[in-house]
């Protein structure tokens, strides 16, 4: 199985405790979503998740590996905020770039992968000749091109115009129906939670534990008309409830 397990993970910065007895487990293919105020420690679930935080207790485990041996494995897909791209080089280069550092022998044909997420006519346009979106889809070709089990993304759409957050996310849902990925997902915006979801984790900050988790029970694929939906609309006012809840409470503590 490749699921991500946290097993009572704690982690403390000196006297500030950032994670309290996380417990979770995430299916192999699922799409899980962070979500809470700033502080509850979202980014560093995400950090341990990629070895780059060393537990002050408890375990990040990927298909009963340690995060250190999926990462050294090619087996984790990471995209930023901002897209990361080398600008004197093309798109194309910058996704062949990403493989031949990973060296990964499963790949996705660099050229195929662009063509698939619409960026066939672009692939030698140098990144400042590309919208935001592309630049973003480019960003995430990079991360899927050696075709990791897992997929870890830190608010990708979060430089973009609402229009474009839109967009990135109906395409985002396809590509992964396409290709199914274990894949967390840090957010802001519920409403970009719930589309891409499958299950919504809600974190409370100070010190960061798990406050409730929100089933998705949306069909697939989502088009962005199922944002017009009382179905969707009942979740997004669920969700907003659950962090008016967290936020009332850190205020009264």
């Amino acid at each position: 199985m490749k699921g991500i397990v946290f097993r009572n993970l704690c982690k403390s910065f000196g006297r500030v405790e950032a994670l309290r007895g996380i417990d979770l487990t995430i299916d192999e293919g699922e799409f899980i979503a962070l979500i809470g105020p700033s502080g509850c420690g979202k980014t560093t679930m995400l950090r341990h998740t990629l070895g780059l935080e060393t537990p002050t207790s408890g375990e990040v485990t990927l298909g009963g590996q340690r995060p250190d041996d999926a990462r050294k494995a090619r087996d984790l897909g990471y995209v930023f905020q901002k897209a990361a791209l080398v600008p004197s080089i093309t798109a194309l280069e910058n996704v062949q770039l990403t493989l031949d550092i990973t060296g990964a022998k499963n790949a996705l044909d660099p050229g195929k992968l662009l063509e698939d997420f619409g960026l066939g006519p672009f692939r030698n346009h140098h990144p400042h000749k590309l919208s935001g979106g592309m630049q973003q889809r480019v960003n995430i070709a990079c991360a899927l091109v050696h075709n990791p089990h897992y997929l870890l993304m830190d608010e990708p759409f979060g430089a973009l115009d609402e229009m474009t957050k839109e967009s990135m996310a109906e395409w985002l849902g396809e590509v992964l129906l396409a290709n199914p990925k274990t894949v967390i997902l840090v957010t802001h915006s519920i409403e970009e939670a719930v589309m891409l979801a499958d299950r919504i984790v809600i974190l409370r900050a100070r010190p960061g534990e798990i406050d409730s988790i929100v089933p998705v029970d949306l069909p697939r694929p989502r088009r962005r008309e199922i944002k017009t939906t009382e179905a969707f609309g009942d979740l997004v006012l669920g969700v907003r409830r659950k962090l008016y809840a967290v936020e009332e409470a850190e205020r009264a503590a």
